[in-house]
């Protein structure tokens, strides 16, 4: 079994859209400009942000929680599933964030399974008008699989090397 697997992103993507209240109008202001590639691709969104970008762009976005309540975490389990191929969020980088640590783990996962996160227009500028946002991309992930089991394995390995006196 590879220690490394391979990941197709479509041709179709996925995307995520978040954006910090202090970013939120910037961010269907970005989205309003790059609806015609946009609409070419499923979106989602967390709560408010999806709301405003529907609203305002008249594009569909399916709507998470918001992400205090939990739609950073909602979006970073997408992105395990497999239903989310890259992210554009744009973030606040001046003003402190009560849901900091889910805003954290969503990058951090985005991060583990090779998906491309913007957190600002220049990055989404570039990441929109790459010549692979109209191909399929192959990304390398680990083999999770692998992962646990090669350690499942080595924790066993120690149990049965641990002496009798100290199982009990």
């Amino acid at each position: 079994m590879p220690d490394f697997i391979i990941l197709t992103i479509p041709v179709k993507k996925k995307i995520a859209l978040i954006a910090h209240d202090n970013k939120k109008q910037d961010l269907v202001d970005w989205c309003a400009r790059n609806q015609e590639i946009l609409i070419r691709h499923e979106l989602c969104g967390t709560g408010t942000t999806a709301m405003l970008i529907t609203g305002m762009t008249g594009m569909t976005v399916k709507g998470y929680n918001s992400g205090p309540l939990g739609g950073d975490q909602q979006i970073g389990a997408k992105i395990v599933e497999g239903k989310v191929d890259l992210v554009i969020f744009f973030s606040d980088p001046l003003t402190a964030q009560p849901h900091d640590p889910d805003v954290k783990a969503l990058m951090r996962i985005a991060q583990v399974y090779d998906i491309p996160i913007a957190t600002n227009r220049a990055t989404a500028d570039f990441l929109i008008t790459s010549p692979l946002m109209n191909a399929t991309y192959d990304r390398k992930v680990v083999n999770f699989r692998r992962a646990v089991s090669r350690r499942s394995q080595e924790m066993a390995n120690m149990a049965d090397r641990e002496p009798a006196e100290k199982r009990n």
